[in-house]
């Protein structure tokens, strides 16, 4: 099983004029420390105007960024949101191509489309179409990827024409995907379009047995691919906080993972939010209050000791799950309280699981003739010959040439510059592009 971090860039108040700079340093510092101590992913969210819950608004430019201090962890963009009011395609392709050139080819791409009214609106997107709006551009992305030129198309939310979208990535035919998923209907939606399951909600080992079998029951029988290659896997993000008290793992993970709850549940649930006024962090406090003591994390986590953690990690490994993505940077935990976290589950919790690329070859081998058969149930598109392609002029091309009289009436050297540029006008003229 493998181990990630999500890095949602969490910044509960108050703030000083220093606190977003501190929170990025931070962040950057525990994606090295994370490659140091043998995580395998570093998963960064997209996410825009929830301040206190999330800060993490460009995450191929800390992905970028991060790429240059380590050189074997993967770095997952999880999740890019495509609806194009978010995202216009073509430049999810250029920027992930981008990430995966300047990392050495270690990007994955997970895709999703956000169901908070703020993020939404703030973009207005009509939410009633945000999932088809999603997987009607991340096919198209998948092409751009892999495709010279791509053709062009034209879709209910996007079109655009016949274009060479570059750079294209290390990782061929386009780095894995992943889709973003909340429910079991979400979850066999990623297994039909062959991708893997980035699963937001918590639950414990027996609710994960049933839907690594339904993700994989799915896949087998229904898998259309959206992209040029597959990724058949199941990752679940996992609360986190390991201390060798359990007292203290309790008071300080419990503290941290229920603010993270609250402020969730805010964006996405029940919040009433005044943009740039409301404080998240005291609300959190009058509402544990009013409730009468701590918001409790629900579902399955591994927030205690060494020992406990293992265990629950232990159960998932057994039910099916390829990945585990530990949250593990939320509400008021420091970033040294954060580090020693890791170091401890690295010095005493990882040791126990099977790191070995091997251990994929059974499922791997399994999976082979489902996987034929799913590209065989697919339509391709295809790279266009060349004379499908329309000829794309300059807009100079179509301007008349300057008369000489006006010519006569410039500087020398703005007129050399123009009698240059009509001499390769006509020249481009007779080429045949």
């Amino acid at each position: 099983m493998d181990f990630g971090l999500s890095f949602a860039l969490q910044l509960p108040r108050p703030w000083t004029e220093h606190s977003e700079s501190e929170l990025f340093g931070s962040a950057l510092d525990q994606v090295e420390l994370a490659e140091e101590l043998g995580f395998d992913y570093a998963w960064v969210l997209e996410q825009h105007f929830l301040e206190e819950y999330s800060h993490s608004s460009a995450p191929e430019v800390f992905l970028a960024a991060a790429s240059q201090r380590t050189s074997r962890i993967r770095l997952g963009h999880g999740i890019a949101l495509l609806p194009p009011a978010y995202n216009q395609p073509a430049r999810v392709a250029e920027r992930i191509s981008t990430l995966d050139l300047v990392s050495g080819g270690r990007v994955d791409l997970g895709f999703g489309d956000s169901k908070s009214r703020m993020e939404l609106e703030g973009f207005s997107i009509e939410p009633a179409d945000r999932r088809e709006m999603t997987v009607e551009a991340a096919e198209q992305i998948a092409d751009m990827m892999a495709l010279e030129p791509y053709p062009g198309f034209t879709g209910r939310f996007f079109a655009m024409p016949a274009r060479n979208v570059v750079p294209k990535p290390v990782q061929k035919p386009h780095p894995p995907l992943w889709m973003a998923c909340s429910d079991d209907e979400s979850v066999r939606a990623a297994a039909r379009l062959g991708v893997g399951a980035l699963i937001h909600t918590f639950f414990d080992a027996d609710e994960a047995e049933k839907v690594v079998r339904d993700y994989y029951d799915t896949f087998r029988n229904e898998c259309v691919p959206i992209g040029r290659a597959v990724n058949p896997a199941v990752a679940t993000m996992e609360p986190f906080y390991c201390h060798r008290s359990a007292t203290v793992a309790h008071d300080r993970g419990r503290a941290a993972h229920g603010f993270f709850t609250y402020a969730a549940r805010h964006y996405y649930a029940f919040g009433r939010h005044r943009p740039g006024f409301t404080n998240l962090t005291d609300n959190f406090r009058r509402v544990e209050k009013l409730v009468g003591g701590d918001i409790p994390v629900r579902g399955g986590h591994s927030i205690g000791t060494p020992g406990a953690v293992a265990d629950r990690l232990h159960a998932l490994e057994a039910a099916g799950v390829d990945q585990v993505i530990l949250l593990h940077q939320v509400g008021d935990l420091t970033h040294e309280q954060v580090a020693d976290s890791l170091r401890l589950f690295a010095a005493d919790v990882l040791p126990g699981f099977a790191q070995d690329r091997d251990r994929l070859r059974p499922r791997q081998e399994e999976l082979a003739p489902y996987v034929r058969a799913a590209f065989e149930r697919k339509s391709w598109a295809s790279a266009p010959r060349r004379a499908e392609v329309e000829v794309c002029d300059a807009y100079g091309l179509s301007r008349p040439d300057v008369e000489m009289a006006m010519l006569e009436s410039l500087p020398p050297a703005t007129r050399e510059i123009i009698l240059d540029l009509q001499k390769l006008k006509a020249a481009a003229l007779q080429l045949d592009p």
